[in-house]
C-alpha cells in the first residue's frame, strides 16, 4: 500500500507515518517537513492547502490518501479570524485536495479523510452511532462541510471514509501532557456538572481505524474513531487522578468560569457526546486500549 499523507507532521500524522513505507507528504514547508521526519524514504512535496488544489505528480502510484491536515481547534481563543483559519484549513483544504483528485488519471482507490465526533454536538445521554444526524454548532457545521468536501471524491470512484476523531490520548502531545501537570500538583478537578460524555479515543488505536479504513472495501461514510466506553468529564477526572496517584477532591471548575476565561471554545470542553464506534466493531476491529484506566496507566 503506497500512501500519501497531509498533516503528517502533527501527532497523528508522525505516528501513522511510523507504519507505512515509501510514504508521500504533502506540506506547506517540504525542506522543515523532511528535516523534522528524519526519513530518507518519504517523498515530500510542495502544498498550500487552502489557495491550490494539490500538485497532481504527488499522486503518482498511491493507492491510499490519509487526510489530516486542519487548523489545531484548542491552541488560541476564538475569534472570528481563528475560526475562519478553522473552517478554511478544513473545507476549502479538502475542496482543493479533491480537486487534485479528480483531475489524476490513475487515482488513488480509498481517501480517509478525518473528521471530528464535533459533528454531533452536544447530544446529552444520546448514544451516538455513524447514523446519528449533526449537531448545530460552530464545529458540528464546520464537520458536516468538511465531509461533504472529501464525499466529493466519490464522483471520480474514490471510496471515501470520514474517522469522526474523539480526544486523542497519547504522552507525546494532543491534550493529555496538557491535562498533567495540574493533576499530578493534586488540583485535577471536574469542568462544569462534570456529566458531559467524553469520547477518548488511545492513540494507538486511532492508528489501527486508519488502517482498518483504508484497507476494508466495506467501510464508507462516517466512522467514529472513539473508544467502545466513553467516559463521563467526572469519571476522567477520577481515573487520570488515580492513574498519577493524586487526589481529585477539589470542586469543579464552573461552566460560567471556563466561558469567561476561554471564551466559545469552553462549549467544546461542556458538550456532551457519547459518541459509539459501532462501524469499526461490527467490522470486527479489537481495540488495544478500550479501557480508560489501563490507558492512562499505560501512558503515564
Amino acid at each position: 500500500m503506497r500512501a500519501l499523507v497531509t498533516g503528517a507532521t502533527g501527532l497523528v500524522g508522525t505516528s501513522l507515518l511510523s507504519r507505512l513505507e515509501h510514504p508521500v507528504v504533502l506540506s506547506r514547508d517540504p525542506s522543515k517537513a523532511a528535516a523534522g521526519l528524519g526519513r530518507d524514504d518519504v517523498k515530500v512535496f510542495s502544498w498550500d492547502p487552502q489557495r491550490d488544489p494539490a500538485p497532481a505528480a504527488a499522486f503518482e502510484g498511491v493507492d491510499v490518501v490519509f487526510h489530516l491536515a486542519g487548523e489545531s481547534v484548542a491552541q488560541g481563543r476564538w475569534t472570528a479570524d481563528k475560526k475562519a483559519r478553522i473552517r478554511d484549513s478544513r473545507v476549502a483544504g479538502t475542496r482543493n485536495l479533491v480537486t487534485a483528485l479528480k483531475r489524476v488519471t490513475r487515482p488513488p482507490r480509498v481517501l480517509v479523510s478525518v473528521s471530528a465526533v464535533g459533528y454531533y454536538g452536544d447530544r446529552g445521554d444520546e448514544i451516538l452511532g455513524e447514523v446519528a444526524g449533526p449537531g448545530s454548532d460552530f464545529l458540528a457545521e464546520v464537520s458536516v462541510a468538511w465531509e461533504r468536501e472529501a464525499q466529493a471524491a466519490s464522483e471520480a470512484g474514490i471510496r471515501v471514509v470520514n474517522p469522526r476523531i474523539g480526544i486523542v490520548l497519547s504522552h507525546r502531545g494532543g491534550a493529555l501532557p496538557k491535562m498533567l501537570p495540574p493533576f499530578r500538583l493534586g488540583l485535577g478537578s471536574p469542568l462544569g456538572s462534570g456529566r458531559q460524555w467524553m469520547p477518548w479515543i488511545h492513540l494507538a488505536d486511532l492508528i489501527g481505524l486508519l488502517l482498518l479504513a483504508a484497507e476494508r472495501e466495506d467501510l464508507r461514510g462516517p466512522l467514529n474513531a472513539t473508544a467502545p466506553h466513553p467516559s463521563t468529564n467526572r469519571e476522567f477526572t477520577r481515573a487520570l487522578g488515580r492513574a498519577v496517584h493524586r487526589p481529585t477532591f477539589l470542586p469543579a471548575v464552573p461552566a460560567a468560569v471556563l466561558r469567561l476565561t476561554l471564551g466559545e471554545f469552553a462549549g467544546v470542553l461542556l458538550a456532551s457526546t457519547r459518541a459509539i464506534p459501532l462501524r469499526a466493531q461490527a467490522a470486527g476491529y479489537v481495540f488495544e486500549h478500550p479501557d480508560l484506566h489501563d490507558a492512562l496507566v499505560g501512558l503515564v
